[in-house]
């Protein structure tokens, strides 16, 4: 038998809470990576579907720098994301950390200049 000296130990359990929480600060940490940050199906050579696809299409049209995060290699970032900006769809797409939109709303809002007008701005 052995003994162990055990010097102010802390035993914690984690919680759905807890991992809430963590999953919350990896989303942050992604969404503060980069100016602009498309969440999307794929990446920028090759997305894996048409909306992301078009969102792509229309950054690289603006001559936007941006960075791309491929929900389908992380299935607690596709679902934790759809909750954290209560959005249900992709692509997602943030500036400065602020959620803009899907496709349909980027694409409307290039058509009417103002995504050209917020990325100036911001």
């Amino acid at each position: 038998m052995s003994s162990f000296n055990i010097i102010n130990s802390e035993i914690k359990e984690i919680t759905a809470e807890n991992k809430t929480a963590e999953l919350n600060d990896q989303i942050k940490t992604l969404l503060n990576s980069s100016k602009v940050v498309l969440f999307m199906k794929g990446n920028a050579e090759m997305p894996q579907c048409g909306f992301s696809a078009n969102s792509v299409a229309i950054l690289k049209n603006l001559g936007v720098s941006f960075s791309t995060f491929n929900i389908l290699n992380d299935p607690e970032i596709r679902q934790g994301l759809k909750e954290y900006s209560n959005w249900p769809t992709y692509p997602q797409l943030y500036i400065k950390g602020q959620l803009i939109g899907g496709n349909d709303v980027i694409t409307e809002m290039f058509k009417n200049g103002e995504l050209q007008e917020f990325l100036k701005n911001n």
